[in-house]
């Protein structure tokens, strides 16, 4: 099957691995991923403070890039990119005038009928299914899922998983073998976009975090989002110091803890490429 992705900025700049476990996972499972040609920033985290149209128009020329090249669905494995993408189609399809402006600012045709999947949503779909019959080295460790703030959310535009106390992660690293935790912490802000502006601001509310899941025993944690990642791996010498404590425990990507259980050399997920060293 083709299986359409939109990258966005991060995954091809500071979260490289998540884009190199993606497509090694999808590889494994037989899933031929087409990038969207000529794609554009989808306006996170900024534009919608500047110019709802602007907002609105960024993410709907990538949709309409993706309708035109044939790709009847795409998985977006970024939260927030993902949040931009899903709640433009939805806003869109809501409002035939708002749709009008705004396919004329990005002059294509723009239809909005791509399915639009997040990272877990396309696992649960074309993952899961097959996944115990490749597991070939159980993952068998203690594990905080953290979905942060955008994975599940706004609960009315995306409709999946619970909005509070989300399950589909630790549903996916149980059939992983591993043991996810039950802790507080799992749809907490992370700072997002704030890590360069106000680091002390993400070291806090990410230190929270680190510190709580540490202190659960658990032993990584699972993220689905490349900014979560960013600010809880490459902010741990500040959250160290936010804390007053060296907390080691590292921050994986579902993707890569999937390849890790069904026996894909480390390299090809990125591990090598984490802040905090992955030893599990």
């Amino acid at each position: 099957m083709v299986l359409g992705i939109y990258p966005g900025c991060s995954l091809k700049g500071s979260s490289r691995e998540y884009t190199e476990s993606v497509l090694a996972v999808a590889k494994a499972f037989d899933i031929e991923i087409k990038e969207i040609l000529d794609w554009n920033c989808c306006g996170a985290t900024a534009a919608h403070n500047l110019s709802k149209e602007l907002a609105l128009a960024l993410p709907a020329r990538i949709l309409a890039l993706a309708e035109n090249q044939g790709l009847d669905e795409i998985v977006v494995p970024c939260a927030a990119c993902y949040s931009r993408l899903s709640g433009t189609q939805h806003e869109l399809n809501q409002h035939p005038e708002l749709k009008s402006k705004v396919v004329e600012a990005i002059g294509m045709e723009y239809k909005g009928t791509v399915g639009i999947l997040n990272i877990v949503q396309m696992i649960d779909k074309y993952i899961t299914p097959n996944i115990e019959s490749k597991i070939v080295k159980p993952f068998d460790h203690k594990l905080a899922c953290y979905y942060g703030c955008l994975l599940v959310r706004p609960k009315e535009v995306l409709k999946f998983d619970r909005e509070e106390d989300p399950q589909s992660m630790d549903t996916l690293m149980s059939k992983l073998g591993a043991k996810p935790i039950d802790w507080a912490f799992k749809t907490e802000c992370c700072g997002a976009g704030l890590t360069m502006s106000r680091t002390k601001t993400v070291a806090r509310l990410s230190g929270e975090i680190v510190k709580d899941a540490a202190d659960r025993g658990a032993e990584a944690i699972i993220v689905a989002c490349p900014m979560c990642h960013s600010n809880l791996d490459m902010r741990r010498k500040e959250i160290n110091e936010y804390n007053d404590q060296k907390i080691n425990i590292p921050v994986l990507y579902t993707t890569q803890a999937i390849g890790l259980a069904i026996g894909l050399d480390r390299e090809s997920l990125g591990l090598q490429r984490h802040f905090v060293k992955v030893e599990i």
